[in-house]
């Protein structure tokens, strides 16, 4: 077996007869690990991160390792603490292409910590079966340990190694777009929401004018009507009969207007309610925004926590045992994987579906903390759990969903 080739996962290089100033180019795809035999025979040694390209190692430490774990083999290989998440990292990857004893601290490190993955892709023998492994650890949430098990398997060739380095590379850019839409949808709520409060503000103050330009014309009426009496002689004349039908006129009038009174200050009492109305629904959208903004936060740091300087996990959560109670079973596996990230012991329960009830009473006496969604979750098993909880001293967090945005947020808020 030959030494390791260190190059990039791909070079561009100018096409020849391009343009001058403007090179077309191409992408030249060159080896990323070492040149094996094929197929590789059963039991053959696993690839060392040191023998994989120096390009692929920033992918791995940021995927593979939590910032806890990375902080603690750090200070073992006694290299200089302190500093930012992004000091940190280098400091990893330059771990990574070392061939002394810290190298293979960091390659233990990795093979502890994913070590059911490396059990699972140990039963492939052929590329195809470790890029099937590497299909489903994908689509059950459990990427870290997946990629550190495909990279170093013996079957995996350059062309799966390429393979799987570039759909880990997208999954960034792809998470950034979803985001940016999130935000997006929070600058229209945010829009929305003071263009009702101006319409509001509005009618408010059309409605109030108009009762005033009543109550004025209802006084000036009552007035001319009180100066037209007080200036009858007390004996009847043929002025009092004269002025009979005027006073009808003024009497009628003045019903009308009363009735007209009363028409505002019904429509006046049904725009306060709407503004009540309005005031709660705006709140509601407010809590909301707090809320999203909150989980996008939280979101963003546990997705892209390798390409970030930012979103430093709290390590009290570091061997904190989690129960999850509910919530949808396609998306465990990322809840999971969140989790495991921060060093967290993820424990789950469906709340009754298929998991017995019963089982709750000892995974909540063994957890530190229970989380559920209120969504996605019977009322039986809401009240069951918070009983359990009770009983035992435990604490537990409702979530407002069951996507990882809720629950990334609610263990960055612990």
């Amino acid at each position: 077996m030959t030494a390791s080739l260190r190059l990039d996962p791909w070079t561009l290089r100018p096409r020849a007869g391009a343009a001058v100033g403007l090179p077309q180019l191409t992408i030249e795809r060159l080896p990323l690990r070492m040149i094996e035999p094929a197929p590789a025979p059963r039991g053959a040694r696993r690839t060392r991160i040191w023998e994989l390209s120096s390009h692929l190692h920033c992918s791995i430490v940021g995927t593979c390792l939590s910032t806890v774990e990375l902080c603690q083999l750090v200070a073992k290989c006694k290299l200089s603490e302190g500093g930012s998440d992004h000091d940190l990292h280098c400091q990893g990857v330059l771990l990574a292409g070392l061939r002394d004893g810290r190298a293979k601290l960091l390659h233990k490190a990795l093979d502890r910590r994913h070590r059911a993955a490396i059990a699972r892709f140990d039963a492939a023998g052929t590329v195809d079966e470790v890029r099937a492994l590497w299909r489903q650890a994908v689509q059950q949430g459990e990427i870290p340990g997946g990629y550190w098990a495909a990279l170093t398997h013996p079957a995996t060739t350059d062309a799966l190694v390429r393979e799987v380095f570039g759909e880990v590379h997208m999954l960034s850019h792809l998470v950034g777009a979803a985001n940016r839409a999130d935000i997006r949808r929070l600058s229209e709520l945010e829009a929305e929401n003071a263009r009702l409060k101006q319409k509001l503000a509005r009618q408010q103050d059309h409605l109030r004018d108009a009762i005033t330009a009543r109550d004025q014309r209802i006084r000036g009426l009552s007035e001319l009507l009180a100066h037209r009496i007080a200036e009858q002689p007390a004996e009847t004349t043929a002025d009092d009969e004269a002025l009979a039908p005027l006073v009808a006129s003024l009497e009628r009038r003045l019903r009308g207007e009363a009735g007209r009174r009363a028409a505002l200050e019904e429509r006046l009492a049904t725009a306060n309610e709407a503004l009540q109305r309005e005031r709660r629904e705006t709140e509601t959208l407010r809590r909301r925004e707090q809320a999203l903004g909150k989980e996008l936060q939280a979101l963003e740091a546990e997705l892209l926590a390798p390409e970030r300087e930012t979103g430093t996990p709290a390590a009290s959560l570091d061997g904190l045992s989690l129960l999850y109670v509910g919530g949808r079973t396609d998306r465990v596996g990322h809840l999971r994987a969140a989790s495991e990230r921060l060093g967290v012991c993820f424990q789950h329960h469906d709340g009754g579906v298929d998991d017995r009830s019963g089982l709750l009473g000892g995974l909540v006496s063994r957890a530190d903390l229970v989380m559920f969604p209120v969504d996605c979750v019977s009322h039986e098993a809401v009240t069951l759990v918070k009983r359990l909880c009770r009983q035992m001293g435990k604490r537990y967090v409702p979530l407002r969903s069951t996507g990882i945005g809720s629950f990334a947020a609610a263990l960055a808020s612990l």
